[in-house]
């Protein structure tokens, strides 16, 4: 069957590359056209990559206004792609603010249309369930306290698990050795703090400068932040000029394995560092416009998925005016290794890890996929 896949960032690339490797297995005819990323282009072809995610990755209000344009006419223009291809199903992974647009689009086109990773309509724009409900044949979600929510709202939802367990466990197969790790990136011997600060511009010019500040506060560290690979280096050069802080390029997972604790802006990194099991404080800002609209539609307590999954604090979130760095060294202290906090967090991990639950994840929402696609192509 033919599968059209749209991600719009580097966490959908990786899913959806994960979930690629699932359908082929589920159904070794399948063919593939997608948006997405290098990870899905190692999957489904070089060839069927029809846009990058990089040339379409806005972030923020503000930049989401900045980029209109560009944005509707890379609706139309997926649009296009999608009716010339004719695919038996879309599946759309995350990305909510351009995948429900082309839901309608799908629905309209008589496409089966699948929704991988819903859009977080818990969290804010709840208006979105109407249009999920409306335009999305099947939905598969990938947090344990989504099917009751969706099913609140007339939805069922399938839930296999979280794919993140896939490509965690994928990694620590071949995670090199903490003296490899070092020599490899020209570390000296000192306990590793790992510094998440993004994957966009703007989250880095916000975040970064203050961690870098941050880890002046702790020179008995070495501090190093991860690179994300389609970000110059000099763009983190300009930041780290001066600083004891290194750099390091698409070694998030290496990075953090070696880390005794980690300072992360909010969103899948933070899942992340938890399931690796790297005591973390959650540092983010953005520019006041953004952040004072987005507190006006937020719709739950917190903002980091750690806390969210376990539905309590786990985490210290230090967010806009709240992220000083008083604050963010008394925390960071208290989660270290013989920190107050330590073994508190270390505990609460393990309970997310059971609940968030085993490995296989891709593979189990695939043949579901294609089992739910023979039946909606009778």
């Amino acid at each position: 069957m033919r599968y059209y896949l749209i991600a719009g960032e580097a966490s959908g690339d990786l899913h959806g590359a994960n979930l690629m490797k699932g359908l082929v297995t589920a159904d070794p005819q399948a063919r593939f056209r997608f948006w997405g990323g290098d990870k899905m282009a190692a999957v489904g072809g070089e060839d069927n990559l029809a846009m990058h995610y990089k040339k379409a990755s806005f972030m923020g209000f503000t930049e989401v206004l900045k980029n209109l344009r560009t944005i509707f006419s890379q609706i139309d223009a997926c649009k296009k792609d999608i009716a010339a291809w004719k695919p038996d199903v879309l599946i759309l992974i995350d990305y909510a603010g351009f995948n429900l647009r082309i839901a309608r689009f799908g629905k309209e086109s008589g496409i089966p249309t699948y929704y991988y990773i819903a859009p977080k309509v818990w969290a804010w724009k709840e208006s979105r369930v109407k249009k999920i409900r409306k335009y999305v044949d099947r939905l598969f979600v990938i947090f344990p306290f989504e099917p009751d929510y969706f099913r609140r709202h007339g939805i069922e939802a399938v839930y296999e698990g979280n794919p993140l367990t896939d490509a965690i466990t994928e990694r620590r197969a071949s995670l090199p050795s903490q003296e490899a790790f070092r020599k490899t990136c020209g570390l000296d011997g000192r306990p590793l703090i790992a510094l998440l600060a993004g994957s966009r511009r703007s989250e880095i010019g916000y975040n970064l400068p203050f961690m870098v500040e941050l880890s002046k506060r702790f020179p008995q560290y070495q501090f190093v932040v991860a690179g994300v690979p389609w970000l110059e280096k000099a763009l983190y050069d300009k930041y780290l000029e001066g600083s004891d802080v290194r750099w390091v390029c698409d070694r998030t997972y290496e990075l953090l394995a070696c880390s005794r604790g980690a300072v992360v802006t909010s969103g899948t990194a933070t899942l992340e560092t938890a399931l690796l099991g790297v005591p973390e404080v959650v540092c983010y800002r953005r520019d006041w416009p953004s952040m004072l609209i987005g507190k006006m539609f937020l719709r739950t307590k917190f903002v980091s998925l750690v806390n969210l999954v376990l539905d309590r604090e786990c985490v210290r979130e230090l967010l806009q005016h709240h992220m000083t760095m008083a604050n963010a060294s008394a925390q960071l202290q208290a989660i270290l290794p013989g920190g107050a906090e330590h073994e508190r967090i270390m505990a609460d991990y393990a309970e997310l890890r059971r609940l968030i639950g085993e490995a296989g994840v891709s593979a189990r929402f695939a043949a579901r996929m294609v089992e739910s696609l023979k039946k909606d192509l009778k």
